[in-house]
């Protein structure tokens, strides 16, 4: 595969922008070979529905604006889904961890979050934020509306609180834990009936 290629790809499996020093990192490659190579990919969505979001030396992957439209019925349509099984789980290791990356929801969970937590977002029921142990990185943490939304004030008061926190710390900052998540589900939290998905 040639480097724009491998860029367009890692750009789509992470969701999330990266800088060229983080690209030419992964790829063992000099930042102005990554430059080149983001030059040819920007040349070959031209007539795509993606585009190439440059933000200083960040990248990211979007969308075209000709498709805002459509894009937001199915956001709307979206909204107004039930939360499936991923995103309860997902929602619950935000929740109990108060505030957690992407690399650590994955590890718990087994599986790629990015497309859950990119829903979560649009809902409104996560929000994320550069990662204090890491600049290069995201960390996703509960939104005000997600606590109204489950009918508390704090996070403390979530239902055993404190042991599946424990459980979920063992991960570490380098999501090096053994042990899985204890079973909890966003089902045992109970909720303000006033508040729905669609809000």
């Amino acid at each position: 595969m040639t480097l724009d290629q491998k860029i367009e790809g890692l750009l789509f499996f992470k969701g999330e922008p990266q800088t060229l020093a983080d690209l030419s990192r992964t790829f063992g490659v000099t930042k102005s070979e990554v430059a080149e190579a983001i030059t040819v990919l920007v040349g070959k969505l031209a007539d795509r529905g993606l585009t190439l979001l440059y933000k200083e030396d960040t990248v990211m992957l979007g969308t075209k604006p000709e498709l805002g439209p459509i894009l937001e019925t199915m956001r709307k349509e979206e909204l107004a889904k039930e939360l499936s099984k991923a995103s309860l789980e997902t929602l619950t290791i935000v929740l109990y961890k108060g505030r957690a990356t992407r690399s650590e929801i994955d590890y718990i969970r087994g599986v790629n979050s990015g497309f859950i937590l990119r829903n979560l977002l649009v809902r409104g029921l996560v929000e994320k934020e550069t990662d204090a142990r890491d600049s290069r990185r995201y960390a996703y943490k509960p939104t005000f509306d997600l606590l109204a939304y489950l009918g508390v004030s704090r996070l403390d008061e979530l239902p055993e609180f404190a042991s599946i926190r424990a459980s979920l710390e063992a991960t570490g900052e380098e999501v090096q834990a053994q042990a899985p998540i204890e079973e909890a589900t966003l089902t045992d939290i109970p909720r303000d009936e006033t508040f729905t998905d669609a809000e």
